[in-house]
């Protein structure tokens, strides 16, 4: 584990030192939660076209629940692991680049990561019949704000990836009960 988490630490001071002042701004929209209304909302728009007014309001409380589990997942984890976030190790303060406005006590795993990868998951297989290129779209802009997380200084790696892996999980799972209950008052 020791070994892991040393080369987990390696990859982040090196992907977090990638960064550069000149892109600072544009990773601190990208990571930003409110940056992805706009997407969220084509995406509301995608899910009328497709199920209609009731299947969009039952999607809507699927949704609401997937994030709730996504969240409270992440959270649990974080408060369980207790792993310090790098903008906790005071010792790296002349080795990483920290530009998050904010940094929380701990972070394994990335609940952005989570919440993304699963609405990309969940959207992406809702919406395949309709928009067939759409789940890849939503994939690499998962990915994108996962790495936002790792730029910004606030995540090791391995919390982007596991929390990828669990939104991933999540995405399916909240798919397919959403699939249900569309079939069943639809």
């Amino acid at each position: 584990m020791e070994t892991l988490t040393a080369y987990d630490q390696e990859l982040f001071l090196f992907l977090n030192n990638l960064g550069s002042e000149t892109w600072d701004e544009f990773w601190l929209v990208v990571t930003n939660k409110l940056s992805s209304i706009p997407l969220y909302a084509l995406l509301l728009f995608f899910m009328y076209q497709k199920f209609g007014l009731k299947g969009m309001l039952i999607t809507m409380v699927v949704v609401a629940a997937m994030i709730t589990a996504t969240d409270q997942l992440s959270d649990f984890f974080k408060n369980f692991i207790q792993r310090p976030r790098p903008c906790k190790i005071f010792s790296w303060e002349e080795t990483m680049r920290f530009i998050a406005p904010r940094c929380g006590r701990y972070g394994y795993f990335s609940g952005h990561a989570t919440s993304s990868m699963a609405t990309a998951v969940f959207a992406g297989l809702a919406l395949q019949s309709k928009y067939r290129n759409l789940i890849f779209i939503l994939l690499f802009w998962a990915v994108f704000v996962g790495y936002s997380r790792i730029y910004v200084g606030v995540h090791y790696p391995l919390d982007v990836f596991t929390g990828m892996i669990a939104g991933g999980l999540l995405g399916f799972a909240f798919y397919r009960i959403q699939q249900f209950f569309v079939r069943k008052y639809t």
